[in-house]
């Protein structure tokens, strides 16, 4: 039991670690190197921690800046609406 909680923490630990590694503001993207369509959905989807980690790192937002413009936009808009699987092509019926 002790060693399934320990793989679950240590999962858990790395998921954050991956998940902080590509936030917007981080200097990834820049004039040179625009963000793109899928960058949009990641940053999309890691908004709610890229709001936390900015209140303690002013360069952080949860939107990047420096991005090609409106396929950036739309990925954002998709993954925020949408989450983890929020927006499905098929749903279950209920019985």
């Amino acid at each position: 039991m002790k060693k399934k909680y320990f793989l679950l923490a240590l999962l858990l630990l790395v998921l954050v670690f991956s998940l902080t590694g590509c936030v917007p503001g981080d200097g990834a993207n820049n004039e040179e190197h625009l963000a793109g369509f899928f960058w949009g959905i990641w940053h999309g989807w890691i908004a709610p921690i890229s709001l936390i980690i900015g209140i303690f790192k002013d360069n952080i937002r949860i939107y990047e800046i420096n991005n090609i413009g409106w396929w950036y936009d739309l990925g954002f808009y998709i993954a925020v609406i949408s989450g983890f699987g929020g927006l499905s092509l098929s749903r279950r019926r209920k019985k």
